[in-house]
C-alpha cells in the first residue's frame, strides 16, 4: 500500500485532492495534500508536514507527487522525510497534473516501482496535448 501526498504552491494541491476525491471516490480519501501558503516560511510549511505526516502509518510507501522539481514544497518536504528514515520507500514525481494525480491514485495498490512510474508519467505526459475546437459553423464549411 501507499500514501499518495500532494505538494505545491499555493491551493494547488488542496484544489487538486478536491477534484480526485470527485473522480476516485473513496480511493482519494487518504490522499493528503500541502500547499505552501502565501506569507509562509518554508520551516512553517515543514512544521504542518511534518505534522500530517505524524498519522502516516510507518509502514506504507510514500509517493509524493509535487507542481515543481525543486521547488520549496518538494525540498522540505523530502528533507523532513529524510530524517526520518522514509525515503527509501519513497517515489518522488515532478510536474503535477490531474491525469498524474488520478493515475497515481487508481495504481497506488495494484503497480509498483518502475511499473508505478511508468504509468504515472506515461498518463500525465499523454495528457498534454493541444485541443482543437471546432465550432458548427466550421463544420458547414467543410461540407461545402
Amino acid at each position: 500500500m501507499k500514501t499518495i501526498i500532494l505538494l505545491s504552491h499555493g491551493e494547488f494541491a488542496p484544489g487538486l485532492k478536491s477534484a480526485l476525491e470527485m473522480f476516485a471516490g473513496d480511493q482519494a480519501k487518504d490522499v493528503l495534500a500541502f500547499g505552501l501558503r502565501k506569507g509562509e516560511s518554508a520551516d512553517q510549511f515543514g512544521q504542518r508536514f511534518a505534522q500530517g505526516m505524524a498519522e502516516v502509518d510507518q509502514s506504507t510507501g510514500l509517493v509524493l507527487l509535487a507542481d515543481i522539481i525543486g521547488g520549496s514544497p518538494l525540498t522540505t518536504a523530502c528533507n523532513i522525510l529524510a530524517q526520518a528514515g522514509r525515503m527509501e520507500d519513497t517515489i518522488v514525481l515532478g510536474g503535477m497534473n490531474f491525469p498524474m494525480a488520478l493515475n497515481a491514485v487508481l495504481y497506488q495498490d495494484s503497480l509498483d516501482g518502475p511499473q508505478f512510474v511508468e504509468k504515472v508519467l506515461g498518463e500525465a505526459s499523454a495528457a498534454l496535448q493541444q485541443f482543437n475546437f471546432q465550432t458548427d459553423t466550421d463544420d458547414e464549411e467543410d461540407d461545402i
